[in-house]
């Protein structure tokens, strides 16, 4: 059985979660997504995840949920990140951290799918080696599924890219996050993982990495600090949508995905034409 799942780069702010709302239940609607993987620790205004947000993202359509090294930007969300099977933190923080290196999550038609994350080492904080923790988390996602969904949450392109290779044939997909800017090099590898370097920003795309890009420019001019707060406009989901065939876990197809607003009216009028109800917008939450 072939199975579709969308893979959803850093979504930002409020911006980014409003119109996640919009655009999430379209787009499950019109391409057949099945599962649907999405990095959200820069949801709560710019950093962090709070309960409240994590819900209305499950609500939204979101199966799993994942951190990276601002999973612990927000205290109230600890409790989650230890009892929810939705929500994955780095798996190669140190030994004790709280909540879920790795989940494992059911659904309907028999689809089963495991979801890890690994912070890279370079200019980041150093962490526990994330290829030796790739081997250990993949060792026990494959007790229960051959579908591994990898997140590789990194600054150097070098150190995703040499992920993937790392994981090809033994991963499903491995995908990086944490830039907020897309890369054009999605692709199958030779044995079979579908990997992109970058999914890219889930978010506004006026400002810079999703900020308030005069605040930003006026610091980089000056040399002084500033409070970088959220952009508005011009926001887009961006990710990757892979086919996956179920017996094997091997990726078939993998499509980059950059949407904004005018694509998703057009995919609205579609379903409508195709006598398909488009989806109801979402609500979304103003509690950042």
């Amino acid at each position: 059985m072939l199975i579709n799942i969308f893979c959803i780069g850093d979504l930002v702010g409020q911006p980014g979660r409003t119109f996640l709302a919009n655009a999430l239940p379209v787009l499950i609607k019109s391409r057949n997504i099945d599962v649907v993987v999405a990095n959200a620790e820069n949801a709560a205004g710019g950093s962090g995840l709070t309960p409240q947000i994590f819900q209305k993202l499950l609500h939204y359509g979101v199966d799993v949920v994942t951190l990276g090294d601002h999973c612990y930007k927000r205290y109230e969300i600890i409790p989650i990140m230890a009892s929810s099977d939705q929500l994955v933190r780095p798996a190669n923080l140190p030994p004790g951290a709280a909540g879920k290196p790795y989940t494992v999550v059911r659904k309907e038609r028999g689809i089963t799918i495991g979801v890890t994350v690994l912070l890279g080492r370079l200019y980041m904080k150093p962490m526990d080696c994330p290829y030796r923790t790739a081997d250990q988390m993949l060792v026990e996602i494959k007790k229960h599924t051959p579908i591994a969904i990898v997140e590789m949450h990194a600054e150097a392109t070098s150190e995703k890219i040499a992920m993937g290779w790392y994981l090809d044939g033994r991963a499903s997909i491995v995908f990086g996050t944490h830039t907020h800017v897309p890369t054009a090099d999605a692709r199958i590898l030779p044995n079979g993982t579908a990997y992109i370097t970058d999914l890219g920003m889930t978010g506004p795309y006026e400002g810079v990495l999703g900020r308030n890009r005069e605040k930003v420019i006026r610091s980089m001019i000056s040399g002084m600090p500033n409070m970088y707060d959220i952009a508005e406009k011009d926001n887009r989901v961006a990710g990757v949508l892979v086919t996956v065939e179920t017996t094997t876990g091997r990726a078939v197809a993998i499509e980059q995905m950059i949407v904004d607003e005018l694509q998703i009216e057009k995919m609205k009028k579609e379903l409508k034409a195709r006598q398909v109800n488009p989806p109801d917008t979402m609500p979304s939450i103003n509690d950042d």
